[in-house]
């Protein structure tokens, strides 16, 4: 074909939507339209196809496009005038309002959000906040916001209650994986923030407690190994923590795999921690030990030398099963070895408040142990997880997250604890 019919405009000289052209054609309405003009042209249709030179398009086509032109044209009128008109037109029809045709209804869509915005604006400079603001968008109320405040109050955190003595807590379950070492290595950061006087020991061959405070634990370094082994003192192998002038942590090498073989042919081999302990010189209020997941010679040299055990239980039926047997391993120490042990804290971790699971696995403990259960829950968070892999706890490398506000929660419940004389008997 020629030179095609210049196609109709739309209305103030803007083309119409020229993508619509096939759908529009193949409509409904393009077929009315088709019909209606078909029959109105008769027999000058006829007359036309009849004079029609070459490169003019012929009468079917001008039968199509001009009535599917015409349709679309009326319906991006009828587009703008929908989207531009404002609803305020009539009374609802099934459930939704009618638009009004009205003219002038793009200036007054446009006159209303810029009177929102304006109505919304908050000045920077005076502070004050318009009365039309919702609470819900306030800049308090964000989710940065919130955040941001978390992280003020975890860096700086107001100060603990000291205890009225040395505290020696072991961080004990044999089953592994459910927090041992990120929870002795965030409560004592935590602790510590607050201003009390911490020291961290990595009783694990794995080290991760040395990993996670960022103290040298490599091959040949004085560890803790040595306190047990060759009876160097906790003051010659404790390392201070980078950033925290009153948290040490005495680290644990790959030496310490071979010690609980040779622990068996020592004297007071279960005691040798606790001899350790207590020539400590140094002003400590809290002595961690992270134990190893086993209930071999480590772990019973941390229950000898400690006065209270932490527990931390996963929230998972798994994380259960055990605990009857390190119940009874504790009640065990206590009768031959250590009468002053007792379970005095029990912490959830790894709490998933999407699933049921976790909210019955928390009420069973509960409902057993009672207070003895911090109030305090730690959430499953990635952010937790991160943080060793930067050589840090989690209150340092992201301090507005929930995992850093829930466990200085619970150093704050320890503390408070410890200080009031609280603790389960």
């Amino acid at each position: 074909m020629g030179k095609a019919r210049k196609r109709k405009t739309a209305p103030d000289g803007e083309a119409g939507p020229v993508g619509w052209l096939n759908s529009g054609a193949s409509s409904a309405r393009g077929k009315a339209g088709c019909k209606k003009r078909a029959g109105d042209r008769g027999g000058g249709s006829a007359q036309r196809a009849d004079s029609s030179s070459v490169g003019q398009p012929g009468v079917d086509e001008l039968a199509v496009i001009e009535p599917a032109i015409a349709g679309l044209d009326g319906r991006y009128k009828e587009s703008e005038t929908s989207v531009a008109t404002t609803t305020t037109g009539g009374p609802p029809v099934n459930g939704r309002p009618t638009r009004s045709s009205s003219g002038g209804g793009e200036d007054e869509s446009h006159r209303r959000i810029r009177q929102a915005l304006t109505d919304a604006t908050v000045s920077r400079e005076t502070g004050i906040v318009d009365q039309h603001v919702s609470r819900e968008t306030r800049e308090d109320d964000l989710p940065i916001a919130k955040e941001a405040k978390r992280a003020v109050d975890v860096l700086h955190p107001t100060g603990l209650p000291k205890p009225p003595r040395r505290r020696i807590m072991c961080v004990a379950n044999q089953k592994g994986g459910v927090g041992k070492t990120t929870t002795a290595v965030n409560l004592g950061v935590a602790l510590a923030m607050s201003g009390l006087n911490v020291l961290v020991i990595d009783l694990d061959p794995q080290g991760n407690a040395s990993t996670g405070l960022d103290v040298d634990h490599r091959a040949g370094t004085l560890s803790v190994y040595d306190a047990l082994i060759n009876e160097a003192t906790l003051k010659e192998v404790a390392q201070p923590v980078e950033g925290m002038p009153t948290l040490k942590c005495v680290p644990a090498t790959i030496d310490l795999a071979g010690a609980e073989i040779e622990l068996v042919s020592l004297v007071a081999r279960e005691s040798r921690l606790q001899r350790a302990i207590e020539a400590y010189p140094d002003e400590v209020d809290y002595v961690l030990v992270d134990c190893p997941p086993s209930l071999g010679l480590l772990t019973v040299n941390a229950m000898v030398a400690a006065e209270e055990v932490l527990i931390p239980i996963q929230c998972e039926y798994y994380a259960l099963e055990g605990l009857g047997q390190l119940l009874n391993n504790i009640d065990l120490i206590k009768a031959h070895l250590n009468p002053k042990i007792r379970v005095s804290t029990i912490l959830l971790t790894m709490y998933d408040a999407r699933t049921k699971l976790a909210d019955q696995v928390a009420n069973e403990v509960r409902e057993y142990f009672k207070d003895t259960v911090l109030t305090a829950v730690i959430p499953r968070s990635v952010k937790v997880s991160e943080a060793p892999g930067y050589g840090q706890s989690v209150l340092t490398y992201d301090p507005g997250s929930r995992g850093a506000t829930s466990y200085l929660a619970a150093a704050k419940e320890l503390a408070e604890r410890g200080a009031a004389g609280g603790e389960q008997e």
